[in-house]
């Protein structure tokens, strides 16, 4: 009866929980810390959206069980997003569901079309759902870079030609958590031609589809002509609306994996609540212009954070999208390890972190920082860790 679960033995300890109860610590003992940890928006959600949802809470019907794959109005809703946004046709009754965020609709859907045994290719580093939502079905993960280069496509075809039983899905996720990485249409082309020829799917995470910068839009799988004969992507309302506690998701494109996740869902869930439902509506139906305003804000941020760390003595690439940068430790601290440099920036900078060896362990030698503090907030956190780095003996420019 000692014995672990099946499937808890398959979960490793949460690395970057050893640096979320320091934090939690910290601030019980008083510390005012900076938590560039976690992807958690500070910004609220738009007005009109609280406005909706206490409007429809206000309706005696609206309090019973919901529809698990989503009320009609809001499938509509993300179909004419998709129109709108990428010039994608969906039906809303064959090739949308929505999902309790994209975590949940990734894992359910894992849970759906899996087998115990089932290779699945997922990037490596990635956000921990992309393998451990998987791995909980039973399946196994077979690791392959991020970077969109030529070394991506010659570790697929490596895992095709060596791998037993051959991959059938392949998770992408761009722009990317937590390496903030971007693909073009071209790459896309080239993958959904490549998924043909294996005849392996292909699940498009695009949770950050609306945070993109310096006037580039990100892109949709779905924009490939034949894209949805091997393909669904996963977008969210957590980032775009400031919306990440309602929890609401999104999986859109081939109909078959649709209608398998609709089934695994009506099974497991009664969908969320029909108020937070007709917010989500109002959300994608209503003005956009809060969009664009915290796209704005989260590129003011990027560039704060990029030019003062780089002040301090960190040299921070700068992230196309996405509201995370993905920063290389200082070069005369990457013997540290991602975990101990975040404990230390954490105890003696007041600055949360999220190491990326949380990620994978490709991700070791990286944090990831969250721009979920404002410009002020920043500026502090840079001189913080400006007086730590120069404690180590890391120089930093002049100010």
């Amino acid at each position: 009866m000692e014995e672990e679960f099946y499937r808890i033995k398959r979960l490793p300890p949460y690395v970057i929980a050893e640096v979320n109860d320091m934090r939690a610590a910290a601030r019980a003992a008083g510390k005012d810390i900076i938590d560039l940890g976690m992807g958690n928006p500070d910004l609220p959600p738009p007005q009109h959206v609280i406005d909706k949802l206490c409007e429809v809470a206000q309706k005696p019907g609206a309090h019973g069980y919901s529809a698990s794959a989503g009320i009609p109005g809001v499938r509509k809703a993300q179909a004419n997003y998709y129109g709108r946004r990428f010039g994608v046709e969906l039906d809303p009754a064959t090739e949308v569901v929505m999902t309790m965020g994209s975590k949940e609709g990734l894992a359910s859907l894992a849970t759906a079309m899996t087998a115990p045994g089932d290779v699945v290719l997922a990037p490596n580093p990635s956000y921990p759902i992309h393998t451990f939502g998987f791995i909980i079905a039973g399946a196994t993960i077979r690791s392959v870079p991020t970077t969109p280069d030529e070394k991506y496509w010659a570790a697929l075809d490596r895992a095709m030609a060596f791998t037993v039983p051959r991959p059938s899905i392949l998770i992408v996720n761009y722009p990317g958590n937590p390496t903030a990485e971007t693909v073009d249409l071209a790459f896309y082309e080239r993958l959904v031609a490549w998924a043909k020829e294996n005849k392996v799917w292909v699940l498009s995470d695009l949770a950050y589809s609306e945070l993109y910068y310096d006037g580039n839009p990100t892109v949709s799988i779905l924009q490939v002509p034949g894209a949805k004969d091997v393909a669904v992507e996963f977008t969210s309302m957590s980032k775009t609306f400031s919306m990440a506690g309602w929890r609401v998701g999104f999986a859109v494109g081939n109909p078959r994996l649709i209608a398998a996740l609709k089934r695994v869902k009506s099974y497991l869930d009664y969908g969320a609540f029909t108020p937070i439902q007709a917010a989500a509506c109002a959300a994608l139906n209503g003005p956009q212009d809060i969009v664009e305003k915290n796209r704005e804000l989260y590129q003011k941020r990027r560039d704060v954070m990029v030019e003062s760390f780089g002040r301090a003595g960190w040299e921070i690439p700068s992230p196309k999208a996405s509201m995370f940068a993905w920063a290389p430790l200082p070069p005369a601290l990457k013997e540290m390890g991602s975990l101990e440099f975040s404990k230390q920036l954490l105890t003696h900078a007041d600055v949360a972190v999220a190491p990326g060896v949380g990620y994978g362990e490709d991700g070791e030698g990286f944090v990831r920082i969250a721009m979920v503090e404002n410009e002020q907030r920043l500026r502090q956190a840079a001189r913080n860790i400006k007086r730590y780095l120069s404690t180590m003996g890391v120089n930093s420019s002049a100010a």
